[in-house]
């Protein structure tokens, strides 16, 4: 990795699962505002589903997430009562019981709950919504806490995608990130999901974390590959100890510096790549016969807040303390307070926290970050025609651009700008060039490597 990429590597960028980004979304978001955006919806468009769970069993230091540790069950059943009266609302919002082709749950860890809790939930889903029959039904599931009888009960229950938060097997990392899961437990994992007909597997892996080496991060993926999941997102750790709390027990002297981040990332990305996985945008890999793969191919790969999709909905609605939903007409985020949240839906609200309506050129910026963020490529002119733009409205990217063009990273020419192979991973600081909210944010982000 050459001098120049390691200095674009350290630029602070948004992740671009959204725009306008999150720290963009306005407080005291009017619930008025997301009952009629709901209510506008085409009946019989299909829309996606996320279910927020933010528990989990055990605390790993490196998270940066929206958990609480749970060792009662009375919190559990707490907050699926009152995720049930939250499907309730908004199957009152919406015009019609609205087809699902992709479900979600994510967290913390939704395989914190019982089985007959998931049952419940799915059976209240399957009332209020048409979950159609090829839908993608996901869950992310620890295998510290997995049982078989889990896995059979999700499989009974519908769900086709399992995913793993495997970050890394060395034993020294996993000691210091405090998620310690040797790989024949991540393997007896998987092979209970396949066992019962859950075939399709996603691992999430993780460079940047303390005492990782490449060569560490290479010994993992052989072990990755032995297993063979259809699907692998490999990020960047983000030290934000300032808002995860936890992270405070990351030792900050065995982090690896941006020029050890950015080899690592460009080690583990190549190590995948010899393994049979496709490079799908910035920091996912999938089997040739995936669908992030062929949607690739298409020029269908979308980008949502579970990263690289090929869900081409418009719509997504989350359920659940600090889920985020999207329509045409803007997002809205779920209170992320689970009393807040708890109270809201208590008192017959939609418990929305924040939001943002969609304004001036959000529509255009966002289609031509999201094909930067997917293609490593875009037609800002072409883009610019579909919403009535002259040509050239994009000045002041391109003017933004010109460092990474004399840097060989980008190409601009007639059909508009394209990243090149040694600045594809580097697609965050392109697409940032098209963010105009972004110089005047106090937000603070994570290095784009």
């Amino acid at each position: 990795m050459d001098e120049v990429i390691e200095r674009y590597a350290q630029i602070a960028t948004p992740r671009y699962t959204s725009y306008p980004t999150a720290p963009h979304f306005e407080a005291d978001f009017p619930e008025t505002t997301q009952r009629a955006w709901l209510a506008r919806l085409p009946a019989g468009d299909p829309i996606s589903l996320y279910v927020h769970v933010p528990f989990c069993r055990q605390m790993c230091w490196y998270c940066g997430c929206n958990m609480k540790l749970v060792k009662r069950e009375g919190p559990l059943q707490d907050y699926v009562d009152h995720l049930l009266a939250e499907i309730a609302l908004l199957r009152a919002a919406l015009p019609a019981r609205m087809p699902v082709a992709h479900l979600h749950w994510g967290g913390g860890t939704p395989t914190a709950l019982s089985p007959d809790q998931i049952s419940r939930i799915m059976a209240a889903l399957g009332e209020a919504f048409e979950i159609l029959p090829d839908a993608e039904v996901a869950i992310e599931s620890d295998p510290r806490t997995l049982t078989e009888d889990m896995v059979a009960r999700l499989a009974a229950l519908g769900f086709n995608r399992a995913s793993f938060g495997v970050q890394e097997f060395d034993p020294e990392v996993q000691r210091a990130i405090n998620r310690v899961q040797p790989p024949e437990m991540v393997a007896r994992a998987v092979g209970w999901f396949r066992r019962h007909g859950i075939s399709a597997i996603n691992f999430d892996l993780i460079y940047g974390l303390p005492h990782q080496t490449e060569a560490k991060l290479l010994q993992t993926v052989d072990l990755v590959a032995q297993m063979a999941p259809d699907r692998v997102a490999l990020f960047g750790y983000a030290h934000v100890p300032w808002m995860a709390k936890n992270q405070r027990m990351i030792p900050e002297d065995a982090l690896p510096d941006a020029a050890a981040r950015a080899r690592q990332a460009s080690t583990a990305a190549r190590a995948l790549s010899d393994a049979g996985y496709r490079a799908i945008g910035i920091d996912h890999f999938a089997l040739p016969a995936d669908g992030l793969s062929l949607a690739a191919d298409a020029g269908r790969l979308h980008r949502n807040f579970q990263g690289y999709t090929d869900d081409p909905a418009q719509t997504l609605v989350g359920l659940g303390a600090t889920s985020i939903g999207r329509t045409p007409w803007g997002y809205v985020q779920n209170q992320p307070e689970t009393g807040a949240w708890a109270r809201a839906i208590e008192a017959g609200r939609l418990p929305i926290a924040k939001g943002r309506a969609f304004a001036d050129e959000d529509h255009l910026r966002a289609a031509v970050i999201e094909r930067i963020m997917c293609d490593g490529r875009a037609d800002p002119d072409a883009i610019g025609r579909r919403f009535g733009k002259q040509a050239g409205w994009w000045h002041d990217a391109r003017a933004a651009l010109e460092d990474m063009a004399r840097d060989g990273l980008v190409r601009m020419g007639a059909d508009g700008i394209r990243l090149t192979p040694r600045g594809a991973p580097l697609a965050r600081v392109a697409a940032a060039a098209f963010d105009s909210y972004l110089a005047a944010s106090k937000a603070r982000h994570s290095a784009a490597l």
